[in-house]
């Protein structure tokens, strides 16, 4: 018999493990059952690569394949490269539209904006002002390029335009640096220089409107990318306070700061914290949040049927998952580009970043498996039942 291949990270043994115990709880319940019952799907994606026993439902999910996903570093059309930034630099022209001309009303400058919005029709009317202007256009132009070294060219030009464009160093952190501490410097300058570019009196007197005002955007990605590599560096209170800031000068969370900072506050057991977080969002409906507060009841040890309320609901909210964490279905490498709510790739994007906090909460992957299992039989015989009465509806099969 062929040697079976060693899960590579103690989360995918821990999961492993506990997909075992979530088909053997279950009784009748098996992997390619609990699949069926979910719809899961082969995410396609590269990862680990399977082991050698086939009957592993971490490894060998019965499951179809769905297209595979674009190879990073392979050329794509440029606009379609960051087509967030290209409405950004849309909006920037915009603005500047708006202050060189004196309209009249609302509806003359829409008139006006109507007839100049085809491909390059602003670019006459809304030139740069400043060098920091001229400096963050040839960061748009960065974002659409498809090679990494024009990216860096064009950010390093910026720079040289004007210290002040924070983006150039996010994009250099983003580009160049091959590791957290060798990005955080970078990301620091960033910060620095968004806040040359504001001034102090800005974040006295705009706390709230940060991200809504274009201006804002390239500090707040150096901030946020700062807080991220001093995470993963270690520099754990440092990064909290950050992703605190970055909070109180967005609420909205436009950037989704809340949910980083709900992964971190839980993987630093500050569970008070965490607490309060999910009360200040309270109408989030992400899998974020009914994870997070399904975990946060485990670790109390709450009632039983208090928490496998939070199971029920948690699993209405993204029924996918407690198969991604117990390793049934199988997680790829990177974050899939796009989520929606409730469906597979959220659930993927959602065990890629808290895991780490379900594997070192002590018993509760081996909880999950066990209350999974029970639910989902439980979800299987409702099914059957159902079925079982549409037959008698409608009656035996006419005779031939």
């Amino acid at each position: 018999m062929a040697k079976r291949e060693r899960p590579r990270s103690r989360l995918q043994r821990q999961r492993r493990r506990a997909a075992r115990k979530a088909r053997g709880a279950g009784g009748a319940l098996t992997a390619p059952e609990l699949d069926d019952l979910l719809g899961v799907e082969d995410d396609g994606l590269e990862d680990d690569g399977p082991c050698d026993d086939p009957t592993c439902p971490y490894c060998h999910p019965d499951a179809g394949q769905a297209p595979q996903a674009v190879t990073p570093g392979t050329a794509v059309p440029a606009g379609a490269l960051n087509p967030q930034r290209a409405m950004e630099r849309v909006h920037a022209r915009i603005g500047r539209v708006m202050r060189r001309h004196d309209f009249g009303s609302l509806e003359e400058a829409n008139a006006f904006l109507a007839s100049r919005l085809g491909p390059g029709g602003l670019d006459e009317d809304a030139p740069p002002e400043s060098d920091l202007e001229r400096a963050q256009e040839l960061l748009y132009d960065a974002w659409q390029q498809p090679g990494r070294r024009q990216r860096v060219s064009l950010a390093r030009k910026a720079l040289a335009r004007s210290p002040d464009c924070a983006d150039a160093y996010v994009l250099l952190a983003e580009e160049t640096a091959g590791s957290p501490a060798a990005a955080r410097p970078l990301y620091e300058q960033g910060v620095a220089a968004g806040e040359r570019a504001l001034g102090e009196a800005y974040f006295r007197e705009r706390v709230g409107e940060f991200w809504h005002l274009l201006e804002t955007r390239p500090y707040m990605r150096a901030r946020a990318g700062l807080a991220e590599a001093l995470w993963a560096s270690g520099e754990r209170e440092a990064a909290l306070a950050h992703f605190r800031e970055l909070l109180r000068l967005n609420p909205g969370d436009n950037q989704g700061n809340r949910y980083r900072l709900l992964a971190a506050l839980l993987e630093a057991e500050r569970d008070g914290e965490a607490t309060r977080l999910l009360g200040e969002y309270r109408e989030e409906a992400s899998a974020a949040w009914a994870y997070g507060r399904l975990l946060l009841a485990i670790r109390k040890g709450g009632a039983d049927r208090m928490v496998r309320g939070r199971l029920e609901q948690a699993f209405r909210a993204n029924p996918f998952v407690p198969e991604y964490l117990l390793g049934v279905a199988r997680l790829p490498k990177r974050p899939p580009a796009y989520v929606g709510m409730g469906d597979a790739a959220e659930a993927q994007d959602y065990v890629l970043s808290y895991g780490q906090a379900w594997l070192e909460t002590p018993g509760a992957l081996d909880w999950l498996a066990k209350a999974f299992a029970g639910l989902l039989a439980t979800e299987l015989a409702i099914l059957e039942a159902t079925e079982a009465t549409g037959r008698r509806r409608a009656g035996p099969p006419p005779r031939r």
